[in-house]
């Protein structure tokens, strides 16, 4: 028992660097947008459009990544999307094209983030800890990527004043790699399939079957529409309402900073009471936070306090959402299972990014950006609300077929 526990640490201790360290370099990629449009002359839109391919790809890949995972473990898919990270910095530096920097920060970072995130960290988390403790456990490690997002935010802004931005990708990139070591030592050992265990063609049908699944498809993408533009694109709106470029770091920091407490705080919650009603009022309470940010005279104070309020709300939804998974479809194929939902956040991500740089190319402001984000709050509200988190009976014992 001793050694189990044991064990159980470790692959916590592993997982939450590894989430980190991914999490944490890909929190400042915002700070890249307008020094690389600068230096090439380029409209926001084009940097938008590669990180929002980027989440696109992660996006895509992720349920087969995390199926991969489910079968041989999280180590190895760790190992490979480590070292695609790395090359993606790299080349990212030596990008002088749109098609350069959508390869580069698009493709390959996309793709390493695909194998170095929640969806195969989490699946191995959730697979090694007790199903009383697993959303306790989810909640600690994304605390830890939200860790990551708050200590690394200020290092990649000083590389990039110190060094240039290409210098400070070279930099980044050797940070990235120590993903790999890291991700090689996870020690997660999936269950050999037994009998009674869903083949991965019937957990795909039984997942397709239920209504709650896919609310929570659907609410996943809303989180990711908000994050993802608000990471991205919060430094330039608030470098063009006249604050230094340095508020739109130290706001991006607290969001990091804060997001560690509110996610800690959601998994232990969900552990006490509804998943998807937590995920409701947090919808919900983001909608009213975004209003009253773009509704009041902005500020660096009122700027300082968005980035509280929404790093409190940020990446709680995670260990929640995963949770639900958890608890109604069980461990066996968490990973793929997870990595389905989180295809509709990416999908999100890739709207809100890409959106959010077109129509500022167009119309030379971010309102209507802003409004959709408090809209889809509420219909994230409504979508959590109806969905159960009661494990599913299966009256019978498919036979395992893969």
């Amino acid at each position: 028992m001793a050694l189990q526990r044991h064990h159980t640490l470790l692959l916590i201790v592993l997982a939450s660097l590894v989430i980190s360290t991914a999490m944490g370099l890909r929190h400042g990629f915002g700070l890249f947008l307008e020094p690389i449009s600068s230096d090439f002359g380029w409209g926001r839109g084009v940097f938008a459009f590669a990180l929002a391919v980027q989440n696109l790809i992660w996006g895509l890949s992720q349920p087969f990544t995390g199926a991969l995972a489910d079968r041989f473990g999280a180590a190895r898919i760790i190992v490979v999307g480590g070292a695609l990270y790395v090359l993606g910095l790299c080349l990212m530096s030596l990008a002088t094209s749109s098609l350069g920097m959508t390869l580069s920060a698009g493709l390959l970072i996309g793709f390493g983030l695909s194998g170095t995130t929640f969806s195969v960290i989490l699946g191995a988390v959730g697979r090694a800890v007790a199903p009383e403790k697993r959303s306790m456990a989810m909640g600690i490690v994304s605390a830890a990527g939200s860790f990551g997002q708050f200590a690394m935010l200020p290092g990649t802004l000083g590389l990039i004043e110190w060094l240039g931005w290409s210098s400070a990708l070279l930099a980044m990139g050797a940070i990235a790699a120590l993903m790999i070591p890291l991700g090689a030592m996870v020690k997660d050992r999936p269950r050999a399939n037994a009998l009674g265990d869903l083949s991965l063609r019937d957990a795909l049908n039984e997942a397709a079957g239920q209504k709650g699944f896919w609310l929570l498809c659907l609410g996943f993408f809303v989180c990711g529409f908000q994050v993802v533009f608000i990471a991205v694109h919060l430094p330039g709106y608030l470098f063009d309402n006249g604050l230094a470029v340095q508020v739109g770091t130290t706001v991006l920091a607290l969001v990091g900073l804060f997001n560690i407490v509110g996610t800690y705080t959601a998994g232990w919650m969900g552990g006490i009471w509804s998943k998807p009603h937590l995920l409701s009022w947090l919808y919900l309470i983001r909608g009213v936070v975004i209003t009253a940010f773009i509704v009041l005279p902005l500020t660096t104070t009122s700027a300082y306090l968005f980035g509280i309020a929404m790093g409190l709300l940020w990446l709680s939804t995670v260990p929640l959402t995963n949770g639900i998974v958890a608890s109604v479809f069980g461990v066996r194929h968490l990973s793929m299972l997870g990595g389905i939902v989180f295809l509709f956040h990416q999908l999100g991500s890739f709207m809100g990014v890409w959106l959010g740089g077109y129509l500022y190319d167009i119309t030379g402001h971010y309102n209507t950006v802003w409004q959709i984000a408090i809209i889809l709050s509420v219909v994230a509200a409504a979508l959590h609300w109806f969905i159960s988190e009661k494990p599913l009976t299966r009256p019978t014992a498919p036979q395992v077929t893969s």
